[in-house]
């Protein structure tokens, strides 16, 4: 159990609330559950939450009075950039409630504790065409976002939220999320040319051309560096995006770090595994040891930082190495440079286990039983979901950071120099002042639709779309946004850490140092099930998913 609900948990009763107290509020007549309350008499309501710190204010803010305008309410904010959690907390523990939290980012566990105590409402009735058009229109079209965002008692206490910035948002028929494979090896083909060799397609091949890089000190004979100064290879070890998974390709998976658990992947039978215990991981590391014996893999790509790793890069000491751009890492070489494929292992076969996109959450925007006239709210909030007015909430005002349309109808937004000879101030500055907290929901195809994504993104899913997602077999992946129960998250909390910092401490040390030998790996193995609660995770992780697949079937 987290601090906040260890200090502030209110016990739970049994069943949804009907005409419960929020910790201590006044009892008030609520409607049943499952059904939407109807009263209409409220139109002014006491909204707490978080702003940026930036914000020129919420009673400012011209885009949240048209909305308030539309709905025929008038809110009073109570918003903060410091000390939010505290104040919440002291808010709630006293029962002086709100009429609901915005901006706050509750998790699941404490939706789930808050919705069961009958501090926040269950929000599911209002989640038709009736109440929320707009939204009920999103998540009729997008199952797995209702998903994400129904507790495990099959409640929903808050509104979702996310960015699902994707290849959908730069007209490609599939939609993979920007993050779906986070690192982009890279290969000086400058050197290659001048040793007469083509571009690997194979880790063998790849083998060839690190031996042929360090025996002819690429970086002295090319560059004119100093002598012994070539770095085959140069990564971070375990890293987002500038990691050395990218290469585990060719042993069947890529164990990306990742926001459920490192090393969980989910098979296209729906069954999930840790690849850490796998037959294909050993050999992956007995092999990758070899290379690091033979001074191919950065000496110091345990400890390194991305700042160490882009120096060395930019300063041409390096052959390959991964990152989410070349002209990023490689600086004024980046032209010397080319995306290095996906390569085949020992066996000729590859596999890239993808990641998930951005996380929804439904942590942003919480109504409390305090509030009479839920509808009322609801239908403030439900403009929210609407393309051009989440933009808007988002960046700023059209008219001040969204300066025209294409011919397409896409707004524009505003440059750096245009912002700073109109507002003295960035593009990035002017956001800051305009950007509102809360449930704001941006899906793929708003980039292509309502406003221009950013450049480097467009640059970044271009790449992805075009040279990478043609070498991915099986897009299958575990969901982020899978919901535990208050039992799974004790397991979670119990093992997570430990399990992970295990498979990652044995991982660098057999890298460096070779093995495992038989006697090695059975220890290894029974460690992660004996101390480590390998298989007790495994139970969460695969109860989660079950239920959040039985969840989308049900839409």
């Amino acid at each position: 159990m987290n601090l906040w609900k260890k200090v502030f948990f209110c016990a739970a009763t049994a069943g949804l609330a009907v005409c419960m107290t929020a910790c201590g509020g006044k009892e008030k007549e609520k409607a049943e559950p499952g059904v939407a309350n109807t009263d209409t008499s409220q139109t002014e309501f006491d909204i707490m939450g978080g702003i940026s710190a930036l914000s020129k204010g919420y009673e400012k803010n011209e885009v949240l009075n048209k909305l308030q305008e539309d709905a025929g309410i008038k809110i009073n904010w109570n918003v903060m950039s410091d000390s939010l959690g505290e104040q919440v907390n002291v808010r709630i523990a006293g029962g002086e409630l709100p009429d609901a939290f915005m901006g706050v980012g509750f998790n699941n566990y404490d939706l789930t504790n808050y919705g069961s105590d009958g501090t926040f409402i269950d929000l599911t009735p209002y989640l038709t065409e009736e109440y929320m058009p707009n939204l009920s229109k999103i998540l009729e079209e997008n199952p797995d976002i209702k998903s994400a965002i129904t507790m495990s008692d099959g409640c929903i206490y808050g509104l979702p939220a996310g960015e699902k910035m994707g290849t959908a948002g730069i007209g490609a028929e599939n939609d993979y999320s920007i993050y779906t494979i986070p690192q982009f090896s890279m290969i000086n083909k400058a050197w290659l040319d001048e040793l007469g060799m083509e571009v690997p397609t194979t880790l063998d091949e790849l083998h060839e051309a690190l031996v042929a890089f360090k025996e002819n000190d690429m970086s002295a004979k090319y560059y004119g560096n100093d002598a012994g100064s070539t770095i085959p290879m140069s990564t971070g070890f375990d890293q987002w995006c500038w990691g050395q998974n990218i290469f585990y390709a060719g042993f069947g998976f890529t164990n990306w770090p990742n926001d459920v658990i490192n090393d969980l992947v989910l098979n296209p039978d729906g069954k999930v595994e840790f690849v850490c215990a796998s037959d294909n991981y050993r050999k992956a590391l007995t092999y990758f040891h070899d290379w690091y014996a033979e001074g191919l893999m950065d000496m110091e790509m345990f400890s390194q930082s991305d700042t160490q790793l882009i120096s060395k890069c930019s300063q041409g000491y390096v052959g390959v190495s991964t990152w989410w751009y070349i002209e990023e890492l490689m600086g004024e070489y980046a032209d010397d440079y080319v995306f290095l494929p996906i390569l085949d292992g020992p066996d000729g076969t590859h596999n890239v286990t993808v990641r998930t996109g951005g996380a929804t959450n439904s942590g942003n925007l919480s109504i409390t039983s305090e509030c009479d006239s839920p509808a009322n709210l609801l239908k403030f909030f439900d403009q929210w979901y609407a393309p051009e007015n989440v933009m808007q909430l988002q960046y700023g005002p059209i008219g001040t950071y969204f300066t025209e349309q294409d011919k397409d109808g896409v707004w524009q937004s505003i440059t750096d120099d245009e912002a700073k000879e109109k507002f003295g101030k960035s593009a990035g500055e002017l956001k800051g002042e305009y950007e509102v907290y809360g449930p704001k929901l941006i899906l793929s195809d708003y980039y292509s639709t309502t406003f221009k994504m950013e450049d480097r993104a467009i640059e970044r899913l271009t790449d992805l779309n075009d040279f990478w997602m043609p070498y991915v077999d099986n897009a299958i992946t575990y969901p982020v946004d899978c919901v535990y129960t208050e039992e799974e998250l004790d397991i979670i909390d119990q093992y997570k850490t430990d399990f992970e910092n295990t498979v990652s401490e044995q991982e660098g040390l057999w890298l460096k140092e070779g093995g495992p030998t038989d006697d090695e790996w059975e220890s290894y193995v029974a460690k992660l099930k004996e101390t480590c609660g390998m298989e007790e995770l495994l139970g969460v992780y695969q109860a989660a998913y079950d239920r959040y697949t039985e969840a989308e079937k049900t839409e």
